[in-house]
């Protein structure tokens, strides 16, 4: 089994709607999202996934957040912006992305807000 991650960044500013502590308020993060790949058999060039063409899937699926309130970006206009309900829809994204190659999958999405607070995904 052979795995690859590749980390991504955007900054985007939030509020976690039904909390208490602050957090309800606007504010912002410098995201980090690593992504891992796994897959049993290397393509004909030795690799899981070529690193470009998981950048360019991340760039879909990340570009809309990028300096902008994640509370007005659909499916987070109606779902809070938790950190674990933000990796769990970049997992489900990369895996409908990757749903035609049956060879690569993907196993666990972390998103770190800061240096010292990540939430992961992996079913």
């Amino acid at each position: 089994m052979h795995t690859i991650f590749k980390d991504f960044s955007f900054a985007a500013a939030h509020a976690i709607r039904g909390h208490t502590r602050g957090c309800q308020n606007l504010h912002g993060h410098n995201y980090r999202v690593r992504v891992h790949l796994r897959a049993a058999e290397l393509d004909a060039l030795g690799m899981v996934l070529d690193f470009a063409d998981l950048k360019a899937m991340m760039r879909e699926i990340l570009d809309p957040f990028d300096h902008h309130v994640i509370n007005e970006i659909p499916p987070f206009d109606v779902r809070n912006t938790t950190a674990e309900l933000i990796s769990r829809y970049v997992f489900e994204e990369v895996e409908r992305r990757l749903a035609a190659q049956e060879r690569v999958r993907v196993v666990r999405v972390e998103i770190w807000e800061t240096d010292t607070s990540c939430a992961i995904y992996e079913p």
